[in-house]
């Protein structure tokens, strides 16, 4: 495993693809103090379920922050140096952005934004989403278009990119 880069390191694939557990491995393989920030909304019991088994598989070498909002606030409230910080995932932030009919344009901006400035090692996770069949509803289609330019944005500003497929990396920028 290659060790964390001192810009940020964006991970995608699909679901199940192996993803999440690659960036928690690149987190720690690394002698930083481990940070996770965990997105997404327990809505359901099935959910809930999920969250709870992330956390205790995490175990207690990580600190664990929920924010499914103000994303760009809680990174700079636990930035610093000597930490990783894993982002998990962009693609239920875009989703609950949406439900809160945030501004889309202006929170991807204020991330894109603040990647280059943080003295925390960064390991960011997302669903890549625009490889199938074009979703035949409107929300669907602009969760899909969101996604995407989301993926453009960061993708950008990082210094490494991945794309896991099947639980194989395959590197495609650093």
């Amino acid at each position: 495993m290659s060790p964390i880069s001192s810009g940020a390191t964006f991970v995608l694939g699909g679901a199940r693809s192996g993803k999440s557990r690659f960036a928690e491995q690149l987190v720690a393989s690394s002698e930083l103090e481990r940070h996770y920030v965990a997105t997404g909304r327990a809505w359901d019991e099935e959910m809930r379920a999920r969250i709870d088994k992330h956390k205790a598989d995490r175990g207690e070498l990580w600190h664990t922050h929920e924010e499914p909002l103000d994303l760009v606030g809680c990174l700079r409230a636990i930035d610093g140096e000597g930490r990783a910080i894993l982002v998990d995932c962009l693609t239920l932030w875009v989703t609950n952005l949406m439900m809160e009919e945030r501004d889309m344009e202006a929170e991807f901006a204020s991330l894109a934004a603040y990647l280059p400035t943080a003295r925390a090692r960064l390991v960011i996770v997302s669903n890549e989403v625009g490889l199938g069949i074009v979703p035949e509803n409107r929300m669907a289609r602009e969760f899909r278009d969101h996604a995407g330019r989301l993926h453009q944005m960061i993708a950008a500003e990082a210094a490494d990119v991945y794309f896991i497929a099947a639980g194989l990396p395959l590197k495609m920028k650093g």
